[in-house]
């Protein structure tokens, strides 16, 4: 106790030894006293904020990437940490700049100097005294420093750095001594941190290319870019596609040969493809708008909603010109894209439908079948698709008035169509037909209340017309209107095959697949061949709806042309239609082996014993018939036409050319038997391989996973620019003026019918409020006037 009592007046003495040396030197010289005090001052204060920063990184510096040998935490360290507070505030008091004023003002020519450093000094011996007990040889070598910082003062004659420091200084240097900067620093340099500091400086640093300035646009590339998006509103025109190219390729000449130059130089082929120009043209368009800031956020005609996938689910609608019970191929064929689409359970999925009046029903319907309401119809649906794809198919039937054209032979839709999917659910579209549903439609733009509008051509409307009264004026101008309302409503269009017309946005994919039950049927036949049994005991067989248009014409002048040739050939023709009569008629007046009967369902048990199925029809897009055939293991016997290009692949289906080449088909497949189809080639034809085909061609897959629906443009560095975001499309602003020009055109009820529209399909009419429960369109669409 006594030499702790004896330790503190001595600590406190040492402690502030220096301070009264320092005034007695002042004394003797106070000019040379005032100037090194400013000087000390502003030292003082430097060194004070560098003290703390070394402290804090001393104490803060636990980096997890690299070890370092532990450091006994020593009572200096503890004591300046504590002190630290209280040199900062005595360093804000004595450096002020005013000091050396009030020092003066005090002092006389023979005035003492006396500062009151009580409190500094009761709190250094408060400090050491909390210090002392803790760590007592931390006060001890503190003491001795001390003595050695006394001996050095002498020998320099001025203050030095302050003792705490100048230990911590002589300690860090010997941890250098001991301490290679190799084993401190070896694993920081491999170290995470290091790595994303590397990538941070690269992503900061760009290449000199990419800030060089963007050269502006000459008039060429200017009238080639307009040449280029003008492309589909030309060919409203009759100018063909590839003389567009050909224009953009002359006027890009001088872009083609710095093009040509530079493959020279770097070895390469100097031949430039169109397709090479195109995107050369793309790419200096966007870059100059890129290098301006500018951004494209929409044209002048659209209008742009949004759907809310809060449930986290996209929502597709399927909307059609047909429904069951009328065996169409837009009624059967959207019904089970509706299946199998909503099998996948990636998506919701809602199938709409037109709803017919009773008096209509019965006009459409077979075997005077109707139904009272529309949740009758909707039950009768979903039985008949259970009954065939073995599965619940999980997806909504909702309905929207439509009415029944006998001059067309098709149902119209009445009203606004799109208004019958709420603005909620409006995410993705499929229109079946979209060239039939919108020749009237008046109404919300398609592409602007869904974020993804694909359209599925299932009609060559134009091969039907021709065969009309003035059938080639009408072709011509139905022609044009299918262009326009395809390209101002859609934003991808399937054709199912070559057979359609070409519109635009438009490519060729068979995407319908065929009732399960017809794979059966074909798995059936193949397992009783295998077993010595006979699958095919009948001959020859076809079946369609009896319209001429539907290939009654080419099937009767075949066999009246070749009647002796196929003499004993006897043809089964399965059909109802409006033109049944005539076509019967024909054949008994050209005494023709044909034996005509009822139409019935593909799949009945009558049909399966048939090894030959015979489909002259030219003006189908994609006969349903002819894959059912396939899938259930028999011949078909059709035209080398555009429509059946998807069947040529499967050796069972055999084409023909000429009419003779039809004889020469028919006598090989009656004397052959059907070879089994592969797995392969089954799954070829079924909805599942279908439903992949047209997520692929449509960008569904694409547009269900969130992806940028956008283009990109590909440098030759490999880096990207948006194409949609950067570049303005003219296409796009044409399309709107067509929307708007077609929505006026359609609003007229003179202009409608003066087009073969029927008469109030405007709007839905008071029975179709009464069916579906709706209000009055002059309710639903008020219109204000004076």
């Amino acid at each position: 106790m006594d030499n702790e009592t004896q330790t503190s007046p001595a600590l406190n003495s040492s402690a502030f030894s220096f301070i009264s040396k320092g005034w007695r030197e002042v004394r003797d010289s106070a000019d040379a006293d005032l100037q090194l005090m400013k000087d000390r001052a502003k030292s003082f204060k430097n060194l004070a904020a560098s003290f703390d920063r070394e402290i804090d990184n001393i104490i803060n510096s636990a980096a997890p990437t690299f070890s370092v040998p532990t450091i006994r935490r020593s009572s200096e360290m503890e004591f300046m940490k504590k002190l630290q507070p209280k040199i900062s505030e005595f360093r804000r008091v004595y450096s002020a700049p005013d000091i050396s004023r009030k020092v003066m003002d005090k002092w006389g020519s023979r005035a003492k100097l006396g500062i009151d450093l009580s409190r500094i000094r009761s709190a250094i011996v408060a400090q050491v005294d909390e210090t002392e007990e803790t760590d007592m040889d931390g006060i001890i070598e503190f003491n001795k420093v001390r003595e050695g910082r006394r001996t050095r003062l002498r020998e320099e004659g001025q203050f030095g750095d302050w003792e705490p420091i100048r230990a911590l200084k002589t300690r860090l240097r010997e941890f250098e001594k001991k301490n290679s900067s190799i084993e401190i620093f070896g694993g920081f340099k491999n170290s995470e941190f290091v790595e994303k500091v590397k990538s941070s400086l690269k992503a900061i640093c760009k290449e000199p290319q990419e800030s060089k300035e963007v050269p502006p646009l000459d008039v060429p590339e200017l009238l080639a870019y307009l040449v280029k998006q003008s492309g589909p509103f030309l060919d409203q025109f009759g100018i063909r596609r590839d003389l567009c190219d050909k224009m953009v390729e002359s006027l890009c000449s001088k872009r083609k040969n710095q093009l040509v130059l530079r493959s020279l130089a770097a070895g390469e082929p100097s031949a430039v493809e169109p397709d090479k120009i195109n995107g050369e043209l793309d790419l200096r368009i966007a870059s100059v708008l890129q290098s301006t800031g500018h951004c494209y956020e929409g044209g002048f005609w659209t209008d742009f909603m949004k759907h809310d996938v809060s449930d986290g689910k996209r929502h597709v609608a399927i909307v059609t010109t047909a429904s069951l019970p009328w065996m169409t191929g837009t009624a059967v064929n959207s019904l089970f894209r509706a299946a199998y689409l909503a099998k996948s359970a990636k998506q919701k999925v809602t199938l709409l439908v037109p709803w017919l009046c009773r008096s209509d029903q019965e006009l459409v319907y077979p075997n005077n079948l109707t139904f009272s309401s529309p949740e009758e119809q909707e039950n009768y649906i979903h039985n008949w698709l259970e009954e065939r794809i073995g599965f619940k198919a999980d997806f909504r039937i909702s309905f929207y008035p439509g009415k029944f054209s006998k001059e067309r032979r098709s149902i119209i839709p009445a009203g606004d169509t799109s208004q019958f999917i709420p603005s909620k659910d409006a995410d993705i579209a499929i229109l079946e037909e979209p060239e039939h549903l919108n020749w009237y439609h008046h109404g919300k733009r398609w592409t602007d209340k869904f974020s993804h509008v694909v359209g599925i051509v299932h009609t060559n409307y134009l091969e039907y017309i021709k065969r009309e009264k003035n059938g080639g004026r009408q072709a011509f101008l139905v022609k044009h209107i299918n262009n326009l309302v395809t390209r101002a409503y859609c934003h991808k269009v399937l054709r199912l095959s070559a057979a359609t017309q070409d519109l635009p946005k438009s490519v060729i994919c068979n995407v319908h697949g065929v009732n399960p039950k017809f794979l059966q049927i074909g798995e059936k036949v193949v397992e009783e061949r295998e077993l010595g049994q006979q699958a095919f005991s009948k001959g020859a067989y076809f079946l369609g709806k009896m319209v001429w248009a539907k290939g009654y014409k080419e099937l009767i002048d075949l066999v009246a042309k070749h009647k002796n040739d196929l003499d004993g050939f006897k043809l089964d023709v399965y059909g109802n239609g409006e033109d049944a009569h005539d076509v019967q008629s024909t054949a008994k007046r050209l005494d023709l082996n044909l034996n005509f009967l009822k139409g019935r369902d593909h799949a009945d048990d009558s049909l399966h014993r048939y090894k030959i199925f015979v489909n002259p029809s030219v003006s189908d897009v994609l006969c349903t018939a002819t894959a059912e055939a396939l899938a259930m293991g028999k011949f078909v016997v059709c035209a080398d036409h555009p429509s059946n290009e998807f069947f040529r692949s499967f050796p069972n289906c055999l084409t023909y050319k000429t009419s003779e080449d039809f004889v020469a088909k028919v006598k090989e497949a009656l004397a052959k038997e059907p070879q089994p189809l592969t797995p392969e080639q089954r799954y070829n034809l079924s909805w599942e391989a279908a439903t992949q085909r047209f997520r692929e061609y449509s960008e569904l897959e694409r547009v269900l996973n969130n992806e940028h629906n956008e283009a990109k443009l590909r440098k030759s560095n490999g880096k990207t620019i948006a194409k949609s975001v950067s570049m303005p499309s003219l296409s796009e602003m044409v399309d709107g003026g067509l929307a708007f020009a077609h929505y006026c055109f359609t609003g007229n009820e003179f202009l409608r019918l003066c087009t073969g529209a029927i008469p109030g399909t405007r709007d839905y009419d008071k029975e179709h409020c009464k069916d579906l429960h709706l209000l009055p369109p002059q309710v639903e669409n008020p219109i204000y006037g004076w």
